[in-house]
């Protein structure tokens, strides 16, 4: 497990901006009972985390349509939440990081690592405005 001092300022990046930092299994599943469109990301401490998915993640929420919720569990971190809330991301297999659009409970768009890594935050922004158009 990864130190809290190294782990939550990575955490504030995304709940700074409107995130729910969600730490346990329950509340993962509480979480994902809201209604309407859900944008979860799987944080991470790697590089492509830091450089491309949380600026490209926060980028995308800028446009004119975006998810009603907006949530987040840190791999390595908040292990139960994580291991939860990659089973609704089935059947993609775990990924870190990785951001996921649900629409009404349903998976409906998937980022995982090999989409992020060495793409800029911009391309991963890009992707996901076309899924918010799409689906929000």
């Amino acid at each position: 497990m990864y130190p809290q001092e190294l782990v939550l300022p990575m955490k504030a990046e995304l709940t700074d901006k409107g995130f729910q930092d969600l730490t346990t299994a329950e509340a993962v599943n509480q979480a994902m009972k809201q209604p309407g469109t859900t944008l979860v990301m799987i944080n991470s401490v790697c590089g492509c985390a830091a450089g491309a998915a949380r600026p490209g993640v926060v980028m995308s929420l800028t446009g004119e349509k975006k998810p009603n919720n907006l949530l987040t569990v840190f791999a390595g971190f908040d292990t139960d939440a994580v291991a939860e809330a990659r089973k609704y991301m089935a059947p993609f297999p775990p990924s870190s990081p990785s951001i996921a659009l649900f629409k009404d409970g349903e998976l409906v768009h998937m980022l995982e690592r090999h989409h992020i890594e060495g793409n800029p935050a911009e391309a991963i922004a890009a992707n996901l405005y076309a899924a918010f158009d799409e689906y929000c």
